[in-house]
């Protein structure tokens, strides 16, 4: 839905599954008119698509894009971001690390978001904004196989240049959110702003490249990592970097007591991966893959002594986990905060609790419609409380 300032908010639909098309268009049908008439019957309902690679090369079809847009005007809705981080399908089988595959290495990841670009600039009308949100470069772990990371600059760059191509003829804003995320090839701040400077000083045309490439901040992503949103976005702003999408989500806490830690062992699943970043005194001080092996390794003393443990687990954002565990809605409040103050340094806002199928239990709604029109209900109010309105 449009906001004031020029903003855009939706939820991501990663949350439903869909691998083709044919199932991703039957979740928009199925789940997305739902939540619309729950949330915002009356107004022009925005849409945060998710398209895996498979469902793109269908969805790129003339015929099958035109049906998608009649139905979208049939319906008063619209789409303004896509999510390209997932290639492959994200429900229901191990994803894990290989959400990171193929990575920015790769001509095949470069095909793809050249390809999500070109459904967009079709999905858009004349003089819109358009964004698309994708994965930090690689994931560390993959990072000890190459010898240097040129290949990385050299299709982001490409990519830059297509999408300007794409974007003339209509004359569109067209531009990449690359997502930090814990244990990525850049996770905080401070490496997103050394991985940004590396690229513009490979970069040709870095007026281009400053146009169209930027940072999906993720405040999941970033409060796990222990840090301030204002402080790290008042960084980007002073950098030139442009922020192309916040995700409003929030990750799960918990102070490291043995009724808390076994606590997490419910939040412990085969599907994602849910990085841990060990904090002590407000810092990080130490980085686990995933939560089962943080909790076996602190089983076995081998973790170092910490006062609060996060976890890169999306919890919903209206409901905080309970039984001793806690949240980081503070950071997702402190960025819309910060967006209040600065209402033209990003003009795209996706909720994005894609978790809805491994929550436990007592963290779910009745239904994933309920869920999201919840968070909504409670993003809708914060926002309303900092001057934003429904337009």
């Amino acid at each position: 839905m449009k906001l004031t300032h020029n903003a855009h908010l939706a939820y991501c639909t990663n949350v439903h599954r869909g691998n083709s098309w044919a199932e991703t268009f039957d979740s928009l049908k199925k789940y997305v008119l739902q939540v619309r008439k729950m949330v915002a019957p009356e107004k022009r309902f925005a849409i945060g698509l998710r398209l895996g690679a498979d469902s793109a090369v269908e969805l790129s079809e003339n015929q099958k894009i035109h049906a998608f847009r009649k139905w979208m005007d049939e319906n008063n809705s619209y789409v303004f971001t896509i999510n390209g981080f997932p290639y492959g399908n994200f429900h229901g089988m191990r994803v894990k690390e290989q959400v990171y595959r193929p990575d920015w290495m790769t001509q095949d990841r470069l095909d793809y978001t050249i390809l999500l670009f070109s459904i967009l600039e079709k999905l858009l009308n004349t003089n819109e904004e358009g964004s698309v949100s994708t994965l930090p470069g690689s994931f560390k772990e993959f990072l000890h196989d190459y010898k240097n990371f040129d290949n990385i600059f050299k299709n982001i760059q490409s990519c830059a240049l297509e999408i300007e191509r794409i974007a003339k003829p209509k004359n569109l804003d067209l531009h990449l959110g690359m997502e930090p995320e814990p244990l990525g090839m850049f996770e905080t701040t401070e490496e997103t702003l050394n991985f940004f400077n590396q690229l513009f000083e490979f970069g040709n045309d870095v007026e281009i490249l400053r146009k169209t490439i930027g940072v999906n901040y993720d405040c999941c992503h970033l409060a796990v990592e222990f840090e301030d949103a204002k402080e790290g976005l008042n960084k980007y702003l002073q950098s030139g970097i442009r922020l192309s999408k916040l995700h409003l989500s929030s990750a799960l806490t918990a102070k490291p007591s043995p009724k808390n830690l076994h606590a997490l062992k419910n939040f412990v699943e085969p599907v994602y991966l849910h990085q841990v970043s060990l904090g002590k005194s407000g810092k990080c001080i130490d980085r686990i893959k995933d939560l089962d092996l943080a909790l076996e390794n602190h089983s076995a003393g081998n973790l170092p002594q910490s006062d609060e443990w996060r976890v890169h687990f999306h919890v919903p954002l209206h409901a905080s986990p309970g039984h001793g565990l806690g949240d980081t809605r503070q950071h997702v409040l402190d960025t819309l905060s910060w967006l209040s103050e600065n209402p033209n340094a990003c003009r795209h806002l996706e909720m994005e609790t894609y978790t809805w199928e491994v929550l436990p239990d007592n963290l779910h709604a009745t239904t994933v419609v309920e869920q999201v029109a919840l968070e909504y209900e409670w993003t809708l109010k914060q926002m309303y409380d900092l001057g934003f309105q429904v337009q």
